[in-house]
């Protein structure tokens, strides 16, 4: 399963999805589908504009974590 750890990475940076969504232009409500994991697909250009406003790697928003089943 794919994690999308943008809450974890907007606390750290203590910027609000508000301020976020200044910043790249993006659509809060886009933004909050994101936050909370229910997006089933991201735009390169959204992960661009998102990893440039918080001055990260697209690495520190997407983690992979196995299935506890075993099966990828």
């Amino acid at each position: 399963m794919i994690n999308i750890r943008l809450d974890y990475v907007l606390l750290d940076r203590r910027m609000k999805l508000k301020d976020l969504a200044e910043a790249t232009g993006l659509a809060v409500n886009n933004l909050s589908i994101l936050k909370t994991n229910k997006a089933r697909a991201i735009r390169f250009s959204t992960l661009n504009a998102v990893c440039k406003a918080l001055n990260c790697k697209a690495g520190d928003l997407i983690e992979y974590v196995p299935d506890q089943g075993g099966n990828s």
